[in-house]
């Protein structure tokens, strides 16, 4: 399995989930090498390279050696090496809640879909650069059949909207959260997504690894 590579490691630390429906929970962050999207905004270009080559069995080892209730996959995009992730996933104990976060452009396999916990899709809108292979209408429909998904947004303002709706997605299911990898970006955002969110009926969505540690990586 190929991880990030962080300063002269793998990228894999224990910290809080900063995103999402389970924002504020603690959990060990693996994050995996690349990815087959590259946003214009992204705030983990670190990790789009090949990364550093580890064992699934000294992961899982590494994993279970913080004794947390919680393990969030990112990336990079974890589904790229949906195999690999299946062995990891293989190693470690039921009782693990596992969430994935994935840009929703590639399916999950049936035995993720059994095994993962929760599902953080984040479809890339326009404004991230990718063009049209950032929306996989089938693989977006594959995650909501999964009944475990939730879907990020990052918006800019309210013209993001409709492109958000054309995509069908439960609305009770939609997480809106800012553009913005730094404090001061976070402070100036939040406001037009409060007002996106109450006036559409959808749930906001803060950030609250740049709340507390700004574009700090490895927290």
């Amino acid at each position: 399995m190929n991880i990030a590579q962080l300063n002269t490691g793998g990228e894999i630390f224990y910290s809080l989930q900063g995103e999402g429906a389970r924002a504020g929970s603690p959990a060990v962050f693996l994050r995996l090498a690349g990815c087959n999207l590259h946003c214009s905004w992204c705030d983990t270009k670190h990790s789009w390279g090949r990364g550093v080559a580890m064992e699934e069995k000294k992961l899982a080892a590494q994993i279970l050696g913080y004794e947390s209730p919680g393990l969030v996959i990112t990336g990079g995009e974890p589904l790229m090496q949906a195999a690999a992730l299946e062995k990891l996933l293989a190693l470690l104990p039921e009782t693990l809640y596992v969430e994935v976060e994935t840009n929703g452009t590639l399916a999950p396999t049936d035995y993720l879909k059994e095994r993962v916990n929760q599902w953080n899709v984040s479809p890339k809108l326009a404004h991230a650069g990718n063009g049209a292979a950032a929306i996989v209408p089938h693989a977006l429909a594959a995650f909501v059949e999964t009944g475990n998904a939730w879907f990020k947004f990052v918006v800019t303002g309210e013209a993001d909207w409709d492109a958000i709706a054309t995509l069908g997605l439960p609305r009770e299911r939609i997480i809106l959260m800012p553009c913005a990898t730094t404090r001061e970006q976070l402070e100036t955002a939040r406001p037009a997504v409060v007002e996106m969110c109450l006036q559409h009926r959808v749930r906001f969505g803060d950030r609250l690894h740049v709340a507390l540690w700004g574009d700090k990586k490895g927290v």
